[in-house]
């Protein structure tokens, strides 16, 4: 029996229900308020548990794990540079070779593919397959290397291609990090490097265009790398031109070290320098609207006021950036290689993953007029990336200083172009 003053309980309701009516009915409650405040509860509850379903069913879906991403990297096997230079010599004296990549400018390749296989490019969630290409004489090299990366047990790392043939190593990839090219050597001219190159990145960009996924997204690390980038852009006509960018990041993090060290704060805490133009002396490291962040309160400052040496700016900083390089190989024998490792991983990161909010990298790509620069050129510009693609930072203000620099290595990549079209010729 249901109790006094109470509604009978139909044997359907739930007990819950029950309880709850005749509760709300011993304090006087209007039987129709009573109800729909019922409901709403009921609607409540399911939404909670609705909630919790998508939560889970959602866990499952971030959870599971992604598809693999096919990473190309040329000059993988990290050669030493007098087997290099032998090959140099072999193919100067017309020995002929179908493939031609070697990583003359150090050991990049082999420093960059572990870094790829942790996870330090894509982020810690990305499997990746690596297609590791060579040249013929670096195959054992090559094969030693697919060794290593098995003994270190890379999580991420779901397959391994060492190849010296090209069109197998250009299959299906997704990213190409072509490192491999003809470096200048001492009483050689600007044009027969250039020579040499045309024809390095002619034989590459033919293998993406026809067998590269159709969005591969594509950095170039050796140098001429602008003009290198340009004519694989030549040459690789079905590859979005947005898609071939060639990397000045390496010289961007150098500007931040400096920054950092002159003002003796954490690298991280600076930002937003840019390095305008070619990837070569005439670069202009600029610092004019770097900002210093206090780890602290995040209150942001400007650099070049914090710095207060403007002189410092124009000429001890620029030089050092400028050639940084050329002191690491004085005092190495050998150029660098861990942090231009470390630029193309975090030039890439920054492509597809995005640069965080109110920050931007400097990266070579395709000028689309921006800053008076010669639309076409592959010239570095300040960028922000969003959802794999980026954009050229607009509105900054250019002082005299800043313009006469940025026209003077628009000027050198202008040349660069036109002697590159030339060789284009006399290989045609």
């Amino acid at each position: 029996m249901a109790p006094d003053g109470c509604l009978y309980h139909n044997s359907r309701q739930d007990m819950s229900s029950y309880i709850f009516q005749c509760f709300l009915e011993s304090m006087d409650y209007d039987y129709g308020f009573a109800m729909l405040l019922q409901k709403a509860l009921v609607v409540l509850f399911c939404g909670t548990l609705m909630a919790k379903i998508l939560r889970h069913m959602w866990s499952f879906v971030i959870n599971a794990e992604k598809k693999p991403v096919k990473v190309l990297v040329t000059g993988a096997a990290g050669m030493r540079i007098w087997l290099s230079f032998l090959y140099i010599l072999l193919i100067s004296s017309n020995v002929c070779y179908n493939h031609i990549y070697f990583d003359i400018i150090g050991q990049i390749g082999y420093a960059l593919v572990p870094m790829i296989a942790r996870g330090l490019m894509l982020g810690p969630d990305q499997p990746v397959i690596l297609h590791m290409l060579d040249i013929e004489p670096a195959a054992e090299a090559l094969e030693a290397v697919k060794m290593e990366l098995a003994d270190s047990a890379f999580s991420l790392l779901k397959g391994v291609l060492a190849t010296t043939d090209v069109v197998e190593a250009c299959n299906g990839v997704d990213i190409a990090l072509m490192v491999g090219g003809f470096p200048r050597k001492d009483g050689m001219e600007r044009k027969d490097v250039m020579k040499k190159n045309v024809a390095i990145y002619k034989a590459q960009a033919s293998a993406l265009e026809q067998h590269a996924a159709a969005n591969c997204k594509v950095v170039v690390v050796a140098n001429p790398a602008n003009t290198n980038a340009l004519i694989l852009r030549e040459f690789a006509p079905s590859i979005p031109p947005k898609n071939i960018t060639c990397l000045t990041r390496l010289d961007h993090n150098r500007a931040l070290g400096q920054i950092s060290e002159k003002l003796n704060v954490p690298v991280s805490s600076v930002k937003n320098v840019i390095v305008w133009g070619n990837h070569s002396s005439t670069q202009y490291p600029d610092a004019n609207h770097a900002i210093i962040v206090d780890p602290g309160s995040g209150r942001e400052r400007s650099a070049r006021e914090m710095v207060a040496d403007d002189n410092w700016l124009k000429t001890e900083f620029q030089t050092i950036v400028r050639q940084r390089g050329a002191a690491i190989i004085k005092a190495r024998k050998l150029s660098s290689a861990l942090s231009a490792a470390s630029a193309v991983c975090d030039h890439m990161r920054d492509w597809i993953l995005g640069t965080p909010k109110g920050t931007w990298v400097s990266m070579g790509v395709c000028s689309d007029g921006s800053y008076g620069i010669e639309p076409g050129l592959l010239y570095s510009f300040p960028v922000t990336c969003r959802k794999g693609q980026w954009s050229i930072v607009q509105g900054l203000n250019i002082d005299e200083f800043s313009r006469a620099r940025m026209d003077a290595t628009a000027k050198e990549l202008a040349e660069e172009k036109l002697m590159a079209y030339s060789c284009l010729q006399v290989e045609k």
